[in-house]
């Protein structure tokens, strides 16, 4: 069944020539070398667009002012319209094995898998913080979750990342593609109408990819700001999924065992920024009542407040 489906690699890129050596040579390292490569690059100036167009990209170019987090996958899922699955990757994000792609693409052979990511290991000069994030987020064991996993799973079961993930073009249909104007979460949109369309979303363990950010306090609080317009101006997705605060009591609860273990000192600092994450979830949550400037100021995603 898997050799008549027709995969594309879709990466959305700005000024990535840090990441693209290593980017390629992962890539073309890969045991599965059969999806078309679109780079939809948001106007560059460090010569991205001529190095993977040497590496065999299609290249799409947009103006930088355009960029958006939804609009811009759901226009690269349209360069794509023969493509029955469409992977996405981010460009700071190295395919950690050989068969990575083709273990994510894998997983379609269920045919009601509408979604799929796979595992993001912490990268080589991650802090401890940042990998217990991976390391919570992105457990060894896979798993696929339906509509009825959301009673004990809640916001967890809609969990997706488009660093390294992958969508089915009939479920990404039926839920009418990628939502078009969106400060952050795309991906969980999508995975969130999915399973109540009766969809599942597949975590494949074995596909892996390095990616993870070592954020400022600064970074974290804005990153939370727009986590917290997200569910503000979404008010169906925590309807449907319940709220977000039991899955961040579990996520304080692990990061302490695992800091405690490995780098105790870090544990006052991690609780700092837990104050922070919440903080900015909070004002973003709330952020109806705030002057346009301060939103500006207060979000990771600036451009999306033009």
């Amino acid at each position: 069944m898997m050799n008549a489906l027709k995969c594309a690699l879709c990466l959305p890129t700005l000024n990535a020539t840090t990441t693209a050596n290593a980017f390629l040579a992962a890539l073309n390292g890969q045991s599965f070398t059969e999806a078309d490569r679109l780079l939809a690059d948001s106007s560059s100036t460090d010569g991205t667009p001529e190095l993977f167009a040497a590496a065999g990209f299609r290249v799409h170019t947009i103006p930088r002012i355009e960029f958006n987090h939804g609009a811009t996958r759901q226009l690269a899922v349209d360069l794509c319209p023969d493509a029955d699955i469409i992977v996405f990757m981010t460009q700071d994000a190295i395919l950690a094995n050989l068969d990575s792609l083709r273990r994510l693409v894998e997983v379609f052979a269920d045919p009601r898998v509408g979604a799929a990511y796979g595992r993001q290991l912490p990268a080589e000069d991650s802090t401890p913080v940042a990998a217990h994030a991976r390391l919570f987020n992105y457990p060894p064991v896979s798993r696929t979750v339906s509509l009825g996993d959301i009673p004990r799973l809640g916001v967890k079961a809609a969990f997706l990342s488009n660093s390294f993930s992958a969508y089915r073009r009939e479920a990404l249909q039926a839920v009418g593609g990628f939502p078009s104007e969106m400060i952050f979460g795309e991906d969980t949109w999508v995975a969130a109408r999915m399973l109540l369309k009766g969809w599942k979303i597949a975590y494949c363990a074995e596909a892996q990819v390095r990616h993870s950010h070592n954020y400022s306090m600064g970074e974290e609080f804005r990153r939370y700001f727009d986590i917290g317009v997200f569910h503000s101006r979404e008010t169906w997705f925590l309807d449907a999924l319940g709220r977000a605060e039991g899955e961040g009591k579990k996520f304080i609860i692990s990061e302490i065992k695992y800091l405690s273990g490995t780098s105790p000192w870090y544990i006052p600092l991690a609780m700092f920024r837990t104050v922070m994450k919440y903080a900015g979830y909070r004002f973003g949550f709330l952020e109806k009542h705030l002057p346009a400037g301060v939103k500006k100021r207060l979000s990771l995603n600036r451009a999306f407040w033009r």
